[in-house]
């Protein structure tokens, strides 16, 4: 039974609050399940775009359990973002996502997108997924995902679109990045243009640490964070966020 969580309106943002990641694991999962079968019932197939990092792992587990469940056939998994690193390389997120869900389910190998890391630089692979990208796209200007799963950095940055940085301003589909700091690796990430343009948007946030910077997204509505960029064109945006990340929110 899917859990039942808080809910809070702000600033046209949808937020549910849930104990941990296990409840948001669990909502998130029959979510799929009734956005992707809707999709491969009135079109035939499914598009997903996944993030990597620290938060989603314990969902891509929980989805990993589907495994032999028809629907992924017809689903399509692409990627938000990719560290400039071969795929093997513990700081890729194509890694993870592998490990955590694709070695475990029934999906066809032409089914899964990642974000190519071995031309000769970042940006070349920024023109090749774009090209990707318009390529199964074809007809659509900006590609319409039915879903796109996001995370907030501490910094607010969402993707790999950082703040004070010329990435939330692109019209490009997909560009090459160079973080400041302590982000360290060159990354490749689809924009906002991308992201605004799906059906579906979630942000799954956890942890005390993102209650300062949740705060500044959904009620403050900072427009110098990035995450606080992302508002569907058309789609519905929802925040899953577990007690602790919720803790400044009213």
């Amino acid at each position: 039974m899917s859990p039942h969580p808080s809910r809070i309106l702000l600033n046209e943002r949808e937020i549910l609050v849930f104990n941990d990641i296990e409840e948001i694991s669990e909502f998130f999962l029959d979510e799929w399940q009734r956005i992707s079968g809707y999709a491969i019932r009135h079109h035939g197939e499914f598009t997903v775009a996944l993030s990597g990092g620290k938060t989603p792992v314990r969902v891509y587990e929980r989805l990993s359990e589907l495994s032999d469940h028809p629907h992924w056939q017809n689903t399509h998994i692409f990627l938000v973002d990719e560290r400039y690193v071969p795929f093997d390389h513990p700081d890729s997120n194509y890694h993870m996502i592998r490990q955590t869900l694709l070695d475990h389910i029934e999906i066809p190998e032409e089914n899964i997108h990642p974000i190519p890391v071995d031309d000769s630089s970042p940006d070349e692979s920024a023109v090749r997924y774009e090209t990707e990208l318009r390529l199964y796209f074809k007809g659509e200007d900006i590609p319409v995902f039915n879903l796109i799963l996001l995370g907030i950095g501490v910094d607010g940055h969402t993707a790999s679109l950082f703040p004070e940085s010329s990435s939330v301003r692109e019209s490009r589909l997909v560009i090459d990045i160079t973080p400041q700091g302590r982000f360290g690796h060159e990354r490749v990430t689809i924009t906002l243009p991308v992201i605004n343009n799906a059906e579906n948007i979630f942000f799954i946030v956890t942890g005390r640490d993102k209650a300062d910077v949740l705060k500044r997204v959904v009620v403050d509505n900072d427009r110098g964070l990035p995450a606080s960029l992302v508002q569907p064109v058309s789609g519905q945006i929802i925040f899953l966020i577990d007690r602790p990340a919720a803790r400044l929110i009213s």
